[in-house]
């Protein structure tokens, strides 16, 4: 019997070694993911990003919009689209498409869009040319990015009588032949973005009557000499390598609203035409010195050159401001004036949004009117020149202070950003009534008290070391930044008058203790950034604070305190706490406002430390980490055990009362038992014994 049980054992541990080798040895079955299939309805098919490398089969007579999009197809035939002939919208943007058959778009009577990105269009593009030909109703093409030069493209779209929309962006096409538009007369809005086209050549757009905007983009154009568009309102020349801009002198008025000259080499201000519609213009990052009008002549241009050292404004500069009178966004950033142009901006009456960020702008001053100009304001040149502007973007330059008149002439203005400038506040001598002190009339510092209509200021980098009480007086700030000021000093006093007006505040990276950190009761307060400082305590003022948005990272907090964290818990949304040694044996300010459903945007990254047997370790808030505080001992578990054991000492001692007790009861039932029965008596044993040992002897004798 136990020989034939270990047979079946060898015989059992031989099958399951075979085991792998029998699985190995069958057939392997693969199973083939389930075909993609395009996403069809009555008029919309969408096959797009499934992998085709040729145009789907039967895709519907009805078919109204076909997205081919992000496949693999290079060919398209007369095969493809013979049933196609209600179809108004075809897309075959990010394909391997080289070949178009003469007759594969004659069905598409009814085509009004065709999306061609980003294919191998230079590729055969004379005989795909032919096939563009059938296409009378195409409105809008797409031709960016099939590495097109301009004969390339010319061949695609020099019959499409009907078309309105032509991108032929990111493609490599160097010029622009006069008559390369000639075909396509109805056209409206070009896109030539990021090419490479160093040449325009006269007659390029002029016949195009009902163009509208034009985009040049990223390309390699030194001069606009001639600008004769007059029927068009969106012009990008952003990103070429303009020296000037020159209109032509005409009559007619000129429709243009928006034009781009930004990033470009520009040297002084363009020259527009004299009645025209411009609201946008942006000169941003270039290589302007003054606003003096452009100029052909060489020597001519050498003059203003020599001018722009000169106080007073020339008379060809006031004259093209008196042009842009509809102008109501103006980006001077990024430039070289070293001079803020009262005079110049005085005539731009619709200006709300100016921006000269990054100049060189020192100390503001105004400019002397050209001699033969008289101001309609007496007093514009003192100080009173009103400017219309509502914001206004000076970051970045060198200002020092800003004279006592600055914000008299911007009744309008809301917002300005002052950031990465040198400005030192006024103290204020008044706390009800504005005083400008001395210090502010020798420029040795700036006032922001007494302008009422000031909602939004960035004083951000300006190496301010000190606030003074009361420095925002009758300014009823809704905006305020004082960031990255490092060793910031603010007291209590400092933001006196903004208590029911400021709702937003950034004091990050200005590396504040707690002693220099005092708020008053801001009642109105919703965001407050405090990153980067060196805080063991929240300051006590922002307890009244209905805060929405808080930011304390990188501080030196243990915890927030319960008493601000209940308060918060009714209106706190989002709080970011990372970067502070909090301890997580207290942390139930945290469970306050998880349980108000506040959103800490970065748990995952805060850690908290705790104590265990003299070493320190961190742990991450997220992981709920309270379980590691360290457990009573030496001391406290002596302590421990003197109570555990008085605990147990007393109720054993009220055990053995109440034991005895009942003894005592048990003992008094017991003794009045005894009375009622007859004693026996203790020897009646005995002497029985004796009778019997006696009796038993006389009869054995």
């Amino acid at each position: 019997m136990f020989l034939s049980e270990h047979r079946l054992a060898e015989r059992g541990y031989l099958l399951l070694w075979l085991l792998p080798s029998f699985f190995k040895a069958q057939p392997s079955v693969e199973v083939s993911p389930k075909p993609l299939t395009c996403q069809q309805s009555s008029v919309q098919v969408s096959c797009q990003g499934l992998g085709l490398r040729t145009f789907p089969e039967k895709p519907g007579h009805g078919v109204k919009q076909l997205d081919l999009s992000d496949n693999f197809i290079q060919n398209l035939t007369e095969s493809c689209t013979s049933e196609l002939g209600h179809l108004e919208h075809l897309n075959l943007r990010f394909n391997q498409l080289e070949t178009v058959s003469e007759m594969a778009l004659a069905h598409l009577t009814h085509l009004h869009s065709l999306l061609l990105a980003s294919n191998h269009l230079d590729k055969n593009y004379l005989t795909n040319g032919r096939a563009f030909r059938s296409l009378g109703s195409l409105k809008v093409l797409d031709l960016s990015a099939n590495n097109l030069d301009s004969d390339m493209a010319a061949c695609y779209f020099s019959n499409l009588t009907s078309l309105k929309k032509l991108d032929l962006s990111w493609n490599r096409m160097t010029r622009l032949p006069g008559g390369i538009f000639q075909g396509t007369l109805k056209l409206r809005e070009i896109n030539l973005n990021n090419n490479y086209i160093t040449e325009i050549e006269e007659g390029a757009f002029e016949a195009l009557i009902g163009l509208k905007m034009v985009n040049l983009a990223m390309n390699s154009l030194h001069c606009i000499s001639g600008f004769s568009l007059t029927q068009l309102q969106v012009l990008n020349l952003s990103y070429n390598a303009l020296e000037f801009f020159v209109t032509e002198k005409r009559k007619e008025d000129y429709l243009l609203q928006v034009l781009d000259l930004s990033h470009n080499k520009l040297i002084y201000f363009p020259e527009l035409p004299k009645v025209h519609h411009l609201t946008h213009l942006n000169l941003s990052n270039n290589a302007m010195v003054s606003l003096a009008p452009s100029s052909t002549n060489v020597a001519e241009f050498r003059l203003w050159y020599d001018e722009m050292a000169r106080p007073n404004i020339s008379l060809n500069i006031y004259n093209a401001a008196a042009r842009l009178s509809k102008i109501t966004d103006l980006d001077l950033s990024s430039n070289l004036l070293y001079l803020f142009p009262v005079t110049f901006l005085h005539n731009l009456s619709s200006l709300q949004n100016l921006n000269m960020a990054k100049n060189c702008l020192h100390n503001l001053a105004v400019e002397s009117p050209p001699s033969g100009i008289e101001s309609e304001d007496p007093g514009m040149m003192h100080g009173n020149a009103f400017l219309s502007v509502r914001s206004l973007d000076l970051q970045g330059n060198s200002i020092h202070s800003l004279p006592h008149w600055f914000f008299g002439i911007l009744p309008k203005l809301e917002t300005i950003d002052l950031g990465s400038n040198s400005l030192q506040p006024c103290e204020s001598q008044n706390a009800n009534k504005r005083e400008i002190p001395a210090r502010a009339e020798r420029s040795n510092c700036t006032s922001f008290c007494d302008i009422p209509q000031l909602k939004y200021l960035s004083l951000r980098r300006n190496n301010i070391v000190r606030l003074y009480p009361y420095m925002f007086n009758q300014t009823s700030l809704i905006s305020l930044d004082l960031s990255e000021n490092e060793d910031l000093f603010m007291p209590k006093g400092a933001l006196e008058g903004l208590e029911f007006s400021l709702q937003k505040l950034s004091l990050r990276g200005n590396q504040m203790d707690n002693n220099k950190t005092k708020f008053p009761c801001l009642k109105m307060l919703k965001i407050l950034n405090l990153s980067d400082n060196k805080l063991s305590l929240l300051p006590s003022g922002l307890v009244c604070s209905p805060l929405e948005n808080l930011d304390v990272r990188n501080n030196n907090l243990q915890a927030l305190e319960k008493t601000a964290t209940m308060k918060w818990s009714s209106s706190l949304n989002h709080l970011n706490i990372a970067g502070n040694p909090f301890s997580c044996c207290a942390l139930s300010w945290l469970e306050i406002l998880q349980a108000a459903s506040v959103s800490v945007l970065d748990l995952n990254e805060t850690l908290c430390s705790y104590h265990d047997k003299n070493r320190n370790f961190s742990a991450k808030v997220a992981n709920n980490p309270t379980w590691l505080c360290p457990h009573p001992t030496g001391s406290s578990y002596l302590l421990v055990l003197v109570v555990v054991i008085i605990l147990c000492f007393l109720f054993l001692s009220y055990g053995i009362c109440c034991l005895l007790k009942k003894s005592q009861k048990l003992a008094k039932y017991l003794g009045f038992r005894n009375n009622m029965v007859d004693p026996i008596p203790y020897h009646s044993n005995k002497e029985k014994r004796t009778e019997q040992i006696t009796t038993d002897s006389v009869t054995k004798v």
